[in-house]
């Protein structure tokens, strides 16, 4: 077997050719066969949105506006909700029906009131959270005043994050790099999970991590872990140890279970730009 590989000059992107190969075991003979790699800053690009934009949801969203683990003054709350809006772009989640709705998926887990429980629902797509999301961030809703008490409201950030001109805005940024940068048509494939970052995330966990992975603690519903080693979600795949200690920062329990966010959390708390509760484990709003 022998085989020669060419590179392409005149190029940053990743253009290779694999000429007269040849496989004299099988007579089998392979020509002028060329391989389009993704380039990086495509790769870039696509893995600093997922986590940043994820970032935001475990840390902002999830453990300080649903379940406010620890505290921060208004300026930094502020700051975060405008770094939100940044990182999830198009599919910018409002900080306040996120916390509403999670309180009431907590309290009634794998129930008919529960926003998004598998259970109840015949497909991904058919889990009531959008009706909920909107009933929430159009003042429309009749949830207990209880489930909102204490969750961060923004009223400004929350109506811009919620504008088509600004879902549109940041979607045409994401076009605008991928037709600079991609060098194949199937690199634009990616844009609608740039364009739907925030439900994709939210998605991958309340359905897929109540039906798949294991279980360390006995709870009264369907939680479980999704992953052994979280290299995805940041944390968030660690659902059922979660839905045991719902006020316990962090997410991780065995040794494998690793919280890529709990050290984040870590260091803003020893900078004094948030502040961790203490005994907070069994707390969830």
């Amino acid at each position: 077997m022998d085989f020669t590989i060419k590179r392409k000059s005149g190029t940053d992107h990743c253009h290779h050719s694999l000429v007269n190969t040849g496989i004299t075991l099988r007579q089998i003979k392979i020509t002028n066969y060329t391989f389009t790699s993704c380039p990086m800053e495509i790769l870039i690009f696509f893995i600093a949105h997922w986590y940043l934009s994820l970032l935001m949801q475990t840390f902002f969203l999830h453990r300080y506006a649903a379940h406010k683990m620890f505290t921060m003054n208004q300026a930094r709350e502020k700051s975060f909700y405008v770094l939100t809006w940044i990182f999830q772009g198009s599919s910018f989640l409002s900080p306040y029906a996120y916390g509403v709705m999670h309180r009431l998926h907590h309290a009634y887990a794998d129930t008919e009131n529960d926003p998004h429980s598998p259970g109840f629902s015949k497909s991904l797509m058919d889990m009531k959270t959008k009706n909920y999301y909107n009933k929430i961030v159009g003042g429309t809703d009749s949830i207990e005043p209880k489930f909102k008490k204490g969750v961060p409201h923004w009223a400004f950030m929350e109506k811009l994050g919620d504008t088509w001109l600004s879902r549109i805005g940041w979607g045409a940024i994401y076009v605008l790099f991928y037709v600079q940068f991609a060098t194949a048509w199937w690199m634009f494939l990616l844009l609608p999970i740039h364009f739907l970052m925030g439900p994709v995330h939210g998605a991958i966990i309340n359905w897929y991590a109540h039906r798949y992975g294991y279980v360390n603690f006995k709870v009264d519903d369907t939680a479980r872990n999704l992953l052994p080693f979280d290299f995805l979600m940041m944390g968030e795949s660690y659902h059922n140890n979660h839905h045991k200690y719902r006020g316990r920062a962090n997410f991780g329990f065995r040794w494998h279970e690793f919280d890529p966010t709990y050290p984040f959390i870590l260091m803003l708390n020893k900078l004094k730009i948030i502040k961790l509760k203490p005994n907070n484990d069994l707390n969830y709003m």
